[in-house]
Order: C-alpha cells, then structure tokens, then sequence
C-alpha cells in the first residue's frame, strides 16, 4: 500500500513462490485499476520454489516473467537490460554464502562494496541499480541492518542517505511472521526524491509503528486496515507535504543533519521520540538468533573436519 503499483514494470530479485507479486494484482484489483496495466517481473534462484511461483501466479490468471530459468540473481541476472518502476523484496536475511568476493568492482555497488560476510546491502544496492527514473523500492530487511556497522556496513548506510537513496524507515512490531523471530524493519527506497511528490532531498521520514496490530494468536500478531492505512496516509501526506506533522512517538521527518548526528542509524526509535530501550533488546535478540545460527554451522563444519581428517588418518593406516 505504501507502494501503491499500479502501473508500469513491478520487480522482486528474490521472489519465492510469489507472495508479493499476488499482493501487487491484489492492490491494483481493490482499487479500480486494470491488471494488465502492470507487468511482473521476478527472479528466484530455488528450482522447486521458482516453478511454485510459476504455478502459484498462473493459477490466480496472472502474467509474470520469472526469467528463462531459476538463478542466483547477484551472479546472472535474468533481466539485465530491465530497469523496474517498482520493486518489492523479502530477501533472505544475513546470508554469508552469497558469493560477495566474486563482486569486488560491481557496477551495482554505488555506495560501497558489500561485506563478503553479509548480502543485505547487496540486496539494497542491487534494488536501487534496477529502479528506473523516479522508481520506487520497499524491502524487508532483519533490524540490524538499520545500525549495523560490520564490513563497512556503516560506511554504505551513510552514503546511501546522503545520496538521498533512503526515504522512508519503518520499524515493525515483532510476531508479524510465523517463519521468524528476527524483529524486522522495511526500507524503502528511491533514486529521485523530487519525484512523486514534492522535493524531499535531505529529508527521510522514519516511522516506528511496533504499537500498531493485534494479536490474533498468541504467536501471530496481525495489521488491521487501519493500521496500514495509517502508515500508508502518513507517508503519502509526508512525499506530498499536504497535512503531514510529526507525530511523538509514531513518525519524524528527519534532515540530514540530524541523522548526521545519529551516526546514520536509521533506527526510528531515535528519531520519533519514543521509548526505544527495547531496540537494543531486539538487537541483542537478532544477534543472539545470528550467533547461534552461526554457532551451529561452526558446529557442523568442526564435525565434517573431524570426519574428514579421522578418514584420511585411517587411509594412511593410522588408528584412531
């Protein structure tokens, strides 16, 4: 809704099995608009997950492109002559094995290249390499990458603002998604911020909606109408400067200055003016997942090394 797709070319690198290209036909269809006014446009590198994209999408009558066949979206993409008006993304977060040191003077990193060890910033700079003029992106990213400064992390995070590349920051409340535990934060993103609206360069606006939605479970917690209507109306008055005002607690237009002094976190809770002691309680959460993610595949490959080095002593007649 923040979005609104509702013509033109719409992209998702990483798409799975669809989910966002439904939600994009499903916004144009409850607003009046015509479906074949939007093309959809998707890459996805799991063969199993990219033929269920084909089918989740062909079932429900729409038309997609999901490339000549699955494929890692860093190393061939599938539409490298395309530039999208559009683009929605849940990328995988904080993968480690995406290749980063195959890419060491990509065109695509005009902010900074990004750390071998994390593709998060891959994902965003490869997003904004793919907007076309005026283009807009929304992705969905674990709440570290709104403070991290590993590999350089901080480095591309302030570049991107200072080239105005940011727009809008929103945090989200935990138990939106059953498939995670990681609190997560959208970005979204531009590389025209005169366009859609009046001229917001050096400014971004930061939201903190981790109030908002309801507990529909004791494990899911959902957003009603209102609550994206919220969010939709604050950003949609902000980019057009009709109405918008800062609200304590909820959303600060920020400039540049005062993000400068914030060290280029993009954490909303800085900004709004709310509570946020609980943000580093969601960093230390996310860190503890990543570590112990990590700390089971350091378990694994110590166990594999084992084996391997138990096989070779054993072939060169040793006992062990």
């Amino acid at each position: 809704s923040v979005l609104s797709p509702n013509t033109g070319r719409v992209y998702d690198p990483c798409c799975g099995s669809g989910g966002m290209f439904v939600q994009s036909e499903e916004f144009v269809k409850a607003h009046g608009g015509r479906v074949d006014d939007i093309s959809i446009y998707g890459q996805e590198s799991n063969p199993t997950t990219w033929r269920l994209a084909a089918l989740n999408l062909a079932i429900r009558g729409f038309s997609a492109d999901l490339g000549k066949e699955p494929d890692d979206t860093f190393a061939r993409d599938q539409f490298p002559d395309l530039k999208f008006d559009y683009i929605m993304a849940n990328p995988p977060f904080n993968i480690s094995d995406w290749g980063g040191e195959k890419y060491e003077s990509d065109p695509r990193w005009q902010f900074g290249r990004p750390p071998v060890g994390n593709a998060n910033y891959a994902w965003l700079q490869h997003m904004l390499w793919k907007l076309r003029p005026g283009g807009q992106a929304g992705v969905v990213l674990a709440n570290g990458s709104m403070s991290s400064n590993t590999g350089g992390e901080g480095q591309i995070r302030e570049a991107m603002v200072r080239g105005d590349a940011v727009e809008v920051m929103v945090a989200l409340p935990g138990q939106l998604f059953l498939n995670t535990q990681i609190p997560v934060c959208l970005w979204f993103l531009t590389n025209d911020k005169t366009a859609n609206g009046r001229d917001r360069r050096g400014e971004t606006l930061f939201i903190d909606a981790r109030d908002l939605g309801t507990m529909e479970t004791r494990v899911l917690k959902v957003f009603t109408d209102e609550d994206i209507a919220k969010i939709q109306e604050t950003v949609q008055s902000w980019k057009t400067g009709e109405d918008y005002e800062d609200v304590a607690g909820f959303c600060k237009s920020a400039s540049l200055e005062e993000i400068e002094k914030n060290g280029f976190v993009l954490t909303p809770g800085r900004y709004v003016g709310s509570d946020f002691s609980n943000d580093s309680n969601e960093d230390f959460e996310e860190n503890m997942v990543e570590l112990i993610s990590k700390m089971r595949s350091l378990g694994e490959s110590a166990s594999r090394i084992d084996n391997d080095i138990e096989h070779a002593l054993t072939a060169l007649g040793f006992n062990v």
